[in-house]
């Protein structure tokens, strides 16, 4: 790997595209002290404090939440509408035609819908979250104006994200979107290593806690690898062919079936299920002194009288001690969760009807099954063993961080499983296509020779 790492840096096509993704993350980096006027920094500390919501998404930010940049609400709302469109393209038989027949003019209108939406994603997350920062105390100017800025910036920050991803994807190497995820997450690591540093030096952390912690970590990230790399190769023998006076033999090769289909998508799913809920009851707790559903179910239009008899703040505190994070309820319904939305999103992402009837369509077939529905079954019997090993591993490299740090009292290090996930699986895939860009150029120049 590393040898392939340093011939690539010989080449100037591939070190002109990693300068340009050094330079995107210095942009990248500039964006984040680039804070919205008029904030009361003490004010804001004290929200980020009330919630892990917030401790996620600055976490995937690299600190711009913290600071209230401009673009201090990431990449999610572009990651959002991409699984939106996603879903949709499986749902609605328009989509799914355009995306499979349709060819690079289809794939040109998919990304210019998801790029619409990703505008009605931000400007409505910019919309909930400046409201609750109004009502919390976190802006000095409370008119309607400052408010309506906040929200064109905060919009005009993710839109300038999403634009630099795909000039990555473009002029660079790797994902562009999963790269700018990737260097937010690396760039709060160095604060949480030298709190931890700090704190054992102090004395304040146990050094045999520590290195169990570090020697975990280090294997759930060779158990990630491995997730990642690891697939179940089906045998495929392909039939002799006669085209026009040509005659081509038959050959072997195979189906790479991926263990893990789903990545990190059925993580987000589970933690967003989990936290938002908790998060929409702090906000509406910090919105009023004592806030019942009447203002959760009340309409700016109509003069809503009824209210339930139990009031929000019970309601927040019941779910705020039972689905605590890190408490054993919120530990095992996040393991339900994945689990399920693992086994969900992987019957999305591999369709083996469509994998069947392309082996029928160019005369394939799996050696002993008969083509049609046989190979479906086959392919569904086997897609589900995959399933189940890798929803089961999810589930568990969910509840680990949580895990770990109740009982080895570590709490200076933010170990996510959704940041585990992002970085092993960004660092694996723009190797991979370093690698594939290196073995292009000696293929050329072999061609050359």
């Amino acid at each position: 790997m590393f040898d392939n790492l340093r011939a690539a840096l010989l080449v100037p096509d591939i070190r002109k595209r990693v300068g340009f993704v050094l330079f995107a993350f210095a942009w990248f980096i500039f964006m984040i002290h680039v804070q919205l006027p008029n904030v009361n920094q003490q004010a804001w500390a004290k929200v980020l404090q009330q919630g892990t919501f917030y401790n996620l998404l600055g976490f995937l930010s690299g600190g711009a939440l913290q600071k209230l940049s401009i673009i201090a609400m990431g990449i999610t709302p572009y990651i959002n509408a991409s699984i939106i469109m996603q879903l949709m393209t499986v749902v609605l038989p328009q989509l799914e035609e355009m995306a499979k027949k349709g060819g690079e003019e289809g794939r040109k209108r998919i990304s210019q819908y998801t790029r619409w939406l990703t505008i009605a994603l931000a400007i409505l997350q910019a919309t909930f979250m400046t409201n609750a920062m109004k009502s919390s105390g976190v802006f000095y100017d409370t008119s309607v104006w400052y408010q309506l800025y906040a929200v064109i910036a905060l919009v005009a920050g993710t839109l300038f994200l999403m634009w630099l991803g795909e000039q990555i994807s473009d002029k660079g190497i790797g994902n562009g979107v999963s790269l700018i995820i990737f260097i937010g997450i690396v760039l709060r690591y160095p604060t949480y290593v030298s709190q931890t540093i700090s704190g054992a030096s102090a004395g304040q952390l146990s050094l045999l806690n520590l290195v169990l912690f570090v020697a975990i970590t280090i294997g759930i990230i060779i158990g990630i690898i491995f997730m990642y790399q690891g697939q179940r190769r089906v045998p495929v023998q392909q039939a002799r062919r006669v085209v026009g006076r040509k005659m081509f033999a038959g050959r072997s090769t195979y189906i790479p079936l991926r263990l893990n289909n789903a990545g990190v998508i059925s993580i987000i799913f589970a933690i967003s299920i989990l936290l938002l809920p908790q998060q929409a009851l702090t906000w509406l707790r910090g919105a009023t002194e004592n806030p019942t559903w009447h203002d959760l179910v009340k309409l700016p239009l109509v003069n809503w009288t009824w209210q339930f008899p139990t009031n929000m703040g019970a309601v927040y505190q019941t779910v705020n001690v039972w689905f605590a994070p890190g408490s054993g309820l919120y530990n095992f319904a996040y393991f339900f969760l994945v689990v399920i939305f693992t086994f969900f999103y992987s019957s999305i992402v591999l369709n083996t009807r469509d994998v069947a009837d392309n082996l029928k369509k160019t005369g394939a077939f799996i050696p002993g099954i008969r083509p049609g529905q046989p190979t479906v079954d086959y392919l569904n019997k086997i897609l589900i063993r995959l399933t189940t090993a890798a929803a089961i591993f999810l589930g568990l490299l969910a509840v680990a961080p949580n895990i770990l740090e109740r009982g080895l009292s570590i709490t200076t290090i933010y170990l996510g499983s959704t940041s585990l996930l992002i970085v092993v699986g960004v660092a694996l895939d723009t190797i991979s296509q370093i690698e594939a860009r290196l073995a292009m150029r000696d293929y050329r120049g072999f061609i050359k020779r």
